[in-house]
């Protein structure tokens, strides 16, 4: 299952994990958002144990949206060793996230 991380907790749960992480920016009054977040769950599900899934809420979390350029919501990237990895922006397929986890 996908866990919603905050400003306050970003560094322990995602920049500082030792799996790949997927951060969803995502926002509660954005459409493709919602139609996004089953597949995000499906894809959780799959990865557990190698792969992380996460959410940052961009208006709880505006300092964490701004600090990686998140212009657009939804805006997907991964996190690998602290760093960003690869970004997407919109809607994805299941098998596109699961490749962008590699």
């Amino acid at each position: 299952m996908s866990e919603i991380v905050s400003s306050a907790d970003f560094q322990s749960k995602v920049l500082d994990c030792d799996q790949p992480v997927l951060v969803d920016f995502f926002a509660t009054w954005c459409g493709p958002c919602k139609m996004i977040a089953p597949t995000l769950e499906e894809v959780a599900a799959e990865v557990e144990g190698r792969a992380k899934v996460c959410k940052v809420d961009i208006d709880q979390s505006r300092d964490v949206a701004a600090r990686y350029g998140v212009m657009s919501v939804p805006t997907l990237i991964v996190f690998e060793g602290g760093q960003p990895a690869r970004q997407v922006v919109g809607v994805q397929s299941k098998q596109a996230l699961l490749s962008l986890l590699g």
